[in-house]
C-alpha cells in the first residue's frame, strides 16, 4: 500500500485492481506510450494557451493572468453513483429555494425556532431591498455549483453551495473539448455522457424563466463587470456560446420601465441578465453609490417584475457558511426527508464552546471566512506552520463570528500523469445545476478541480490547483 492508503483512491479503491468505471480506462492507458501521453500533455497545455483559457490573480501584478493547468487522465464517475449525486444534489437545490423564498418572506424557519434570528438579521448577505419580492417564476438560485468531497466508496459530502454566481462551467466544456480532440478513440471505447449541449440547456432553462414583461421569445444577455474580471474568460464563452448578448453595465439603461441594452439600431428591452457582477455592485441607487459596473435604476425595474435578474440578488446568504452549517436542518424543514448529502461536521466560531474547542486544535482543523471564497482567508491546520497558526489565532480571537471551523477530511485521490507515470491527487468535484419553472436540470459530470501538488488538500486554481475532465459513465 502506498503512503496514501489512508485516503479513498478512485482508481483502485483500497485495493491494487481498478475499480469498475475505471476498468476500460486502465486498459487503454495501459497499452499506451507514455511518452506518447507526455506530448498530448503539452499539446493540450498548448491549446489552452492559444484558445486563452486563463484566470486573473488579484494583487500579483507580476503574475496577474495565469493558466490553469489541466491533466489528461479523466475523473471517471459510475452511473450508479452519478445517480445518487443527483438525488441529494436535487434535493439540496430545492431546499436552498424554497429557504430563499422563505427568509425574504414569512420567515417561516426563524419562527418555527431551526435557525436563530440573529443569523439572517445581522448577515451582509441578506438584502433587506429583496424583502417580498417574488423572482419570476419564484426561482432565486439559476444556476448553482455545489461543490463535492469524496472520502469512500460511497461517501460524498458536500464543502460548499454555490448559489451566488458559481464559476467553472467553461472550464468543464474546454476540458471535454479538449480530451475530445487528443483521444477521439478513448469515446469510441467508452461510453461517456455529454456535456457539450450545457450552453443550450443554460439558454433554454434562463428562457423559461424570462419576467412577466416578456412577451415574445425572450431577450438574454450576460452582464461582466469586464475583462479585468477574473472570470471574464467564461463570461465572453458563454454569452457566444449561447448566442447571447455580453454586456458591461455602461451598455444598459432604463428605458420605458425595461432595462435596455445599446445596439447599432437603438436601445433593445433585456428579459433575462445573466449577471456576473456582485449584489453590491449592481445598482448604485440601491446599494454601492460608487458602482459603475451595475444599471442604476435596476431593482426597480426588477421588483416591477420587468426583468429576471439570474441569479437573483440576495441568494448571497445560502453560501454563507455559517448558513451552511443549518443545512440538514433547512432540507429537512423545506422538503420533509432527512438530506441525502451530508455537511461536512461544522464548528461554529460564534459559539463560545465551538471557538474554545476550536483554538485547542488550531493544528488539526481547516478554518473560513463565513463569507470567503477562492481558497483565500482560511487555514489549513495540518498544513500551516505554527506562525501561521499564532497569527491565524489572533485573527479569529479578535472576530470568531467571521470563521467558521471544520474536521481536515480525508480527501479521495484520483490518477494525475507525471513524468514518472500516475500518481494520486486530491480532488473536489462542482457538478452545475440549472433551475426553472419547469425543473431541476444537473449536467452529468462537472468541474473536476485536483490539487497538483503531493499531499495538498487545496485544489483552487488560485492556490495552485489544477483541472480534469469529469467522466459519466452510460447505464
Amino acid at each position: 500500500m502506498s503512503k496514501n492508503a489512508k485516503f479513498f483512491d478512485e482508481l483502485n479503491g483500497h485495493g491494487s485492481d481498478p475499480r469498475p468505471p475505471y476498468r476500460d480506462y486502465n486498459a487503454w492507458f495501459k497499452s499506451e506510450d507514455l511518452q506518447r501521453l507526455r506530448k498530448k500533455s503539452s499539446e493540450a497545455e498548448m491549446f489552452f494557451r492559444r484558445t486563452g483559457i486563463t484566470f486573473n490573480v488579484y494583487g500579483e501584478a507580476e503574475a496577474d493572468e495565469r493558466l490553469i493547468p489541466f491533466d489528461i487522465v479523466p475523473r471517471i464517475i459510475s452511473s450508479r453513483e452519478w445517480s445518487r449525486l443527483k438525488r441529494g444534489i436535487d434535493q439540496r437545490v430545492r431546499a436552498i429555494n424554497a429557504f430563499l423564498h422563505d427568509i425574504y418572506h414569512r420567515q417561516e424557519i426563524i419562527r418555527a425556532g431551526r435557525i436563530p434570528v440573529e443569523l439572517i438579521a445581522n448577515n451582509v448577505a441578506f438584502l433587506p431591498q429583496m424583502i417580498g419580492v417574488q423572482p419570476p417564476g419564484g426561482v432565486y438560485t439559476h444556476i448553482v455549483g455545489t461543490d463535492l468531497v469524496r472520502t469512500g466508496e460511497d461517501e460524498f459530502f458536500v464543502l460548499e453551495d454555490n448559489a451566488r454566481t458559481p464559476s467553472g462551467v467553461s472550464y468543464m466544456l474546454e476540458n471535454r473539448e479538449t480530451m475530445l480532440q487528443m483521444f477521439p478513440e478513448l469515446f469510441s471505447k467508452i461510453s461517456v455522457q455529454s456535456v457539450q449541449d450545457y450552453p443550450t440547456r443554460l439558454s433554454r432553462s434562463l428562457s423559461a424563466c424570462a419576467p412577466p414583461a416578456c412577451t415574445g421569445k425572450p431577450v438574454v444577455a450576460v452582464l461582466t463587470p469586464g475583462i479585468h474580471n477574473s472570470a471574464y474568460f467564461e463570461h465572453s464563452f458563454l454569452a457566444d456560446n449561447m448566442g447571447a448578448e455580453l454586456v458591461e453595465g455602461s451598455d444598459l439603461r432604463v428605458v420605458d420601465g425595461r432595462i435596455a441594452m445599446r445596439t447599432t439600431q437603438g436601445y433593445k428591452a433585456i428579459d433575462v441578465l445573466y449577471r456576473r457582477v456582485d449584489d453590491d455592485f449592481l445598482d448604485p441607487l440601491n446599494f454601492r453609490p460608487d458602482s459603475v459596473l451595475g444599471v442604476p435604476g435596476i431593482m426597480d425595474v426588477y421588483r416591477a417584475g420587468g426583468i429576471t435578474i439570474a441569479n437573483a440578488p440576495g441568494t448571497g446568504i445560502a453560501d454563507d457558511k455559517a448558513i451552511y452549517s443549518y443545512m440538514p436542518d433547512i432540507v429537512e424543514f423545506y422538503t420533509g426527508e432527512k438530506a441525502i448529502l451530508k455537511n461536512v461536521p461544522t464548528w461554529r466560531c460564534s459559539e463560545p464552546d465551538s471557538l474554545a474547542y476550536v483554538l485547542d486544535h488550531l493544528s488539526e482543523v481547516v478554518v473560513k471566512e463565513v463569507h470567503g471564497s477562492g481558497g483565500y482567508g482560511m487555514l489549513v491546520g495540518p498544513a500551516a506552520s505554527k506562525k501561521e497558526i499564532a497569527a491565524f489565532r489572533e485573527k479569529l480571537t479578535a472576530k470568531p463570528g467571521n470563521y467558521i471551523a471544520q474536521p481536515t477530511l480525508a480527501l479521495s485521490t484520483v490518477p494525475i500523469l507525471t513524468k514518472a507515470g500516475l500518481a494520486p491527487r486530491h480532488v473536489d468535484l462542482r457538478p452545475f445545476v440549472l433551475v426553472s419553472p419547469k425543473g431541476i436540470d444537473l449536467t452529468p459530470g462537472g468541474l473536476t478541480r485536483v490539487a497538483l501538488k503531493e499531499g495538498s488538500l487545496v485544489v483552487n486554481s488560485s492556490q495552485g490547483g489544477g483541472t480534469k475532465d469529469t467522466w459519466v459513465l452510460e447505464e
